[in-house]
């Protein structure tokens, strides 16, 4: 749908996280008007609606993802499967009904718990500012195949974790590495290759007037070992949270030392 302007800069001023929200109710509206471009008196009038109905819109999760579903190239895995897993495990905790419980019937979009899954490293749906940000990697190692010597996996990598060794190929320096895969991608002889794809797990970010970061849990972990991690964020944040304390903000050096341990017991 074609989008004016003036329109397309306000929706912009929308704070993020509930812009592709507004973003589909404005084209929804002006769709079932019939007319064929938004306008900015239809991007006031769905956003004046949309903040006057902003309790009953409260759903008790926000589950976001980055362009990758549509075929980014940066692409480390295809995550498809998993946000659906994720959904579901999300529409079983009933947020909503224990949000009400805790916070009462007038709900804000900011007291929904918020996860995001970016596909790579490029994590262009801000991992790093939610809640559960999981993020897409692909472990590079190396197969038979020898060298060509083409240094494409130099060029590709951006942390400048790859080096070519005098007649024995690249190496890589795993410290630096983030995993994204994208040298894997542009080796022509087949000499790297996947070890292991799987995800990457940050708790606790948050923006606001006390931001901070997401905190990383060490490991590469499989589809299922992300939904055990989030059933158990999400039984640590029912278990801990007070009024509309947010999940981020149980996230203090002991809290996330708590949940680490919970964690550590799942692969035991």
């Amino acid at each position: 749908m074609k989008w004016l302007p003036e329109a397309e800069e306000a929706i912009k001023k929308i704070p993020f996280f509930v812009r592709k929200r507004v973003t589909a109710r404005v084209e929804k509206e002006v769709r079932a008007a019939g007319r064929p471009v938004v306008s900015l008196a239809d991007v006031k009038a769905t956003q004046q609606r949309y903040l006057k109905n902003m309790p009953r819109e409260v759903k008790g999760y926000q589950l976001d993802a980055c362009f990758g579903q549509s075929g980014c190239p940066s692409r480390a895995i295809d995550s498809s499967r998993l946000l659906r897993r994720i959904e579901t495990v999300l529409k079983k905790a009933d947020l909503l009904a224990f949000l009400r419980r805790r916070v009462g019937e007038d709900l804000k979009f900011h007291h929904e718990f918020r996860l995001t899954v970016a596909d790579c490293p490029n994590a262009c749906s801000q991992p790093q500012i939610k809640d559960i940000g999981i993020i897409g990697a692909c472990l590079p190692a190396f197969a038979e195949a020898a060298c060509s010597d083409c240094e494409a996996c130099v060029e590709a990598c951006r942390e400048g974790a790859v080096r070519m060794a005098a007649g024995s190929g690249p190496r890589i320096d795993f410290n630096a590495c983030l995993r994204c895969g994208q040298c894997i991608q542009v080796c022509p002889s087949g000499t790297l290759t996947e070890a292991r794809g799987g995800y990457r797990v940050q708790l606790g970010g948050k923006l606001g007037r006390h931001p901070q970061l997401a905190r990383e849990v060490p490991g590469l972990f499989s589809e299922d070992q992300v939904i055990a991690i989030v059933e158990t964020c999400l039984d640590f944040y029912k278990q801990s949270s007070a009024a509309d304390e947010r999940f981020a903000e149980l996230m203090t050096p002991d809290g996330f030392a708590a949940l680490q341990r919970r964690l550590s017991r799942l692969w035991k």
